[in-house]
């Protein structure tokens, strides 16, 4: 496969499923302790990667749980932020500004606040309450927020058969090289076609809509300097269908959870415009070990892996880095 380690794609993986013992102490006591909030803090990225759970909670939960970006969070506040809230905060690199003083700032209200990183000497690791630490550059933080939020849930009677879950959950790293693998062809052939294009509109809901929006800005727009829209799919007939044309390229994602009827409806109608559509969906992908009732679960991780394999060969078809940056952390602002 083009530009994988696989070695190192299992090694990062596992570190981050081999948290479970630590993310179960620390809900544990946070629950015995009790709590009232909690907030997913992030910027860019890991702002859309807390979406999912916010999602998982508001469908599931009682529980107040918001996503919430880090740079507004300092300059707006939040009324019930305070001294029984908890905040989670991810970063790859343990030095996203946003991030760190949005802890400072948290602290400052008598929050409790939790890290996910790679990089134990980290100003994010070193300035949380505490720190759960995976191995350098591990990404996605997908794992570990599904064991916090599952064990969260299942102790608060919201989760059945999270015992078997996070069992299963130990098997990601080998079932995604699975992934991979079988999505290689699948990535090539995408990148070949879209050498050229230079607009993509992109689809996806549920607990899928935060991958969306970070496969748009933080990849396509960021890392490959690419123009795009992103709609969700329950408001796509609202406004951003007018967008389409024969020769748009339409990207949808798809997942298993009880939104997917909406992905459909979109997907149905997009293919009556545009003759150049494509739907990446999990259900493509077998998950052997993973219960049916758990997959739509594991629809971001899923589709982070496929859409991985299609940066690097977009990455290669574009001749343009994915490292390549004109702005970010090269200009001050």
């Amino acid at each position: 496969m083009l530009g994988f380690n696989e070695p190192e794609f299992l090694s990062q993986l596992a570190s981050t499923v081999a948290l479970r013992p630590q993310i179960e102490e620390l809900v544990d006591r946070l629950v015995d302790e009790g709590f009232d909030n909690l907030f997913l803090v992030g910027a860019g990225g890991t702002y859309a990667q807390m979406w999912p759970y916010e999602h998982l909670a508001r469908r599931s939960s009682t529980l107040s749980v918001r996503s919430v970006i880090a740079a507004e969070l300092i300059v707006s506040g939040d009324a019930t932020l305070g001294e029984r809230s908890v905040a989670i905060f991810t970063s790859v690199s343990g030095t996203t500004d946003d991030s760190i003083r949005a802890i400072e700032y948290c602290k400052s209200k008598g929050v409790y606040t939790i890290g996910f990183t790679g990089y134990p000497e980290s100003p994010i690791a070193q300035n949380v309450d505490v720190a759960l630490i995976s191995e350098p550059k591990a990404w996605p933080f997908d794992p570990q927020m599904l064991l916090f939020m599952g064990r969260l849930l299942s102790r608060r009677g919201e989760f059945e058969g999270y015992e078997k879950f996070a069992g299963e959950l130990a098997n990601i790293p080998q079932i995604l090289v699975e992934v991979a693998k079988q999505a290689e062809p699948v990535a090539s052939d995408f990148a070949e076609a879209h050498k050229d294009t230079d607009y993509h509109f992109l689809v996806g809901g549920g607990n899928l809509w935060g991958f969306t929006y970070l496969y748009s800005m933080c990849i396509l727009e960021e890392m490959q300097w690419l123009r795009t829209t992103r709609v969700h799919s329950a408001e796509f007939f609202h406004g951003s269908l007018e967008l389409l044309e024969e020769d748009t390229s339409v990207v949808i994602f798809q997942g298993e959870d009880e939104t997917r009827a909406l992905t459909d409806r979109v997907e149905s109608f997009a293919k009556r415009i545009s003759k150049d559509v494509t739907v990446f969906d999990t259900r493509d992908y077998p998950l052997e070990g993973i219960s049916p009732e758990f997959r739509g679960l594991l629809a971001p991780l899923v589709l982070d892996t496929v859409m991985g394999r299609v940066s690097k060969h977009l990455e290669r078809v574009r001749d343009h880095s994915l490292d390549l940056r004109r702005y970010y952390r090269v200009m001050d602002y």
